[in-house]
């Protein structure tokens, strides 16, 4: 069921927001050549516990994954797209890596992700990650009142398709409230005119992500990350939105994006 937020909780949203954008501010400021996954995962685990929050992912045990997660954030690297499982990996030169972070503070959760090349970049590689970051731009433009949940899908949809990128509608975005998924779901295609009809109060974490060759995943023998068919890199972005009033409030900025 989709559920709308009240201001008093909005303003409980906008606290989980916070936090999970300073974890990830931490996580980018940590992220070289040379760092262990699971350094990164012990970073977002120290952080939880001084917060005195709670992981989203430590239990979490969905029907796509094998076993509780166990973890607690999503590090995808280079072929990785999606609910990558940190593991002992040392960061190398020229690596891609998507954070994909969400945690609950005091009953109210927010999820957000970003994707940074390691060292040396690549032209290609930046190129899919300029395009997944202005397909999140435009679907957040389109989160406002009267409009429809197509909008948002169609405004992802179109950066993709013009960046020459396939769309993979598996997964995409998603309600978060009192828990990491819920309703509605958020394609990263669509039509506009579409779909539900967005009224202040609602919540959703918008989440598009590409691959450079293909729209197709296999789950690794981990049980969790999901991998392109093909070998190709991908690019996963993700912040969890509110429509209000005045139109779509991103409640996961990151320093660098509340300084613009």
């Amino acid at each position: 069921m989709t559920e709308l937020r009240t201001p008093a909780e909005l303003d409980g949203l906008r606290v989980a927001g916070r936090f999970v954008a300073d974890v990830l501010d931490e996580l980018l400021t940590t992220v070289d050549v040379g760092v262990d996954l699971l350094d990164l995962d012990q970073v977002a685990a120290r952080m939880i516990a001084d917060q005195g929050a709670e992981s989203c992912y430590v239990d979490y045990h969905p029907s796509f994954g094998r076993s509780p997660f166990g973890k607690h954030l999503c590090t995808s690297v280079n072929d990785a797209a999606l609910h990558g499982l940190p593991h002992p990996y040392v960061l190398r030169d020229g690596d891609v890596v998507s954070l994909d972070f969400a945690a609950s503070v005091d009953g109210w959760v927010a999820d957000s992700a970003v994707t940074v090349q390691v060292g040396t970049p690549d032209p290609e590689d930046q190129r899919l990650i300029d395009t997944v970051e202005r397909a999140l731009v435009a679907g957040i433009a389109e989160a406002r009142p009267g409009n429809k949940l197509g909008d948002v899908s169609h405004a992802i949809g179109a950066v993709a398709h013009r960046g020459g990128y396939d769309v993979n509608l598996q997964f995409g975005g998603h309600g978060v409230g009192r828990t990491m998924h819920g309703e509605p779901h958020v394609p990263n295609d669509g039509r506009p005119g579409r779909g539900l009809k967005l009224r202040p109060g609602l919540v959703v974490a918008i989440e598009p992500w590409l691959m450079r060759g293909t729209d197709e995943l296999y789950q690794d023998d981990d049980g969790w990350t999901l991998r392109s068919v093909d070998g190709s890199r991908a690019a996963h972005v993700e912040h969890t939105v509110a429509v209000t009033e005045q139109g779509p409030e991103v409640l996961t900025l990151r320093r660098a994006q509340r300084a613009r």
